[in-house]
């Protein structure tokens, strides 16, 4: 039997890409992840993310990475039709990912305060025989979940990283992280328009460059 498991990393930040990802692996092999010490991304240094993560590609048999770029987020908050924000977004790229994996079993952190209702919404789109189960903090009560924690974390770490190269240090591009807001500060400062790694729909971002806008409107 086949198992995997769906997890994403960044669903709150306000730079860079929501990265949703999924391991394969066989059940009987579940218990060399629980070996590993694979543990929910957030709890694990950069550094034991990294070597976890080369460990679980010994393990899984296949893994998919889908990266929501901040554009795609946008539209998605932005949309009108209330069943089709971020949550719904989510979901979609969860049954993408499970389509690709074809597990037998599939155990999702549910982004929905509804789990039932998020596990629906996987449902709709899927076009293999695949037992579903979402749970609140899932990453925290599955391994198989685990492991695609650290995958999506690592594998938007990697985004983060070429996103300073060409932008400098934003830091870590929560809205929790004085650096990042000190960035979007200075970067609307300078320019008419945010950079295409920030996501423009988030109220923050909206603030901040409403900010420029009423400082301009006081000195004219």
């Amino acid at each position: 039997m086949l198992v995997a498991g769906v997890d994403e990393a960044g669903r709150g930040c306000i730079i860079g890409p929501r990265v949703v990802a999924g391991g394969l692996v066989k059940k009987e092999n579940l218990q060399v992840l629980r070996q590993l010490g694979v543990k929910d991304s957030k709890l694990l240094s950069p550094k034991k993310r990294k070597a976890l993560f080369n460990e679980i590609f010994r393990v899984a048999e296949k893994h998919c990475v889908v990266k929501l770029l901040p554009n795609e987020i946008d539209r998605a908050v932005e949309c009108k039709r209330k069943l089709h924000k971020l949550n719904r977004l989510e979901a979609q790229t969860m049954t993408q990912i499970i389509n690709a994996l074809e597990p037998d079993e599939a155990y999702v952190d549910a982004a929905d305060v509804l789990e039932e209702r998020f596990k629906q919404h996987i449902q709709e789109g899927l076009i293999v025989k695949t037992k579903i189960t979402s749970r609140h903090k899932a990453d925290k009560i599955y391994p198989v979940v685990s492991a695609a924690s650290i995958i999506a974390k690592v594998e938007r770490d990697k985004e983060i990283a070429t996103l300073k190269d060409v932008y400098g240090d934003f830091g870590s591009g929560y809205l929790t992280d004085k650096k990042t807001l000190l960035f979007l500060r200075q970067w609307m400062q300078e320019h008419s328009e945010y950079p295409s790694c920030v996501r423009q729909s988030w109220k923050t971002a909206k603030q901040v460059k409403n900010e420029k806008g009423t400082v301009q409107k006081k000195l004219t």
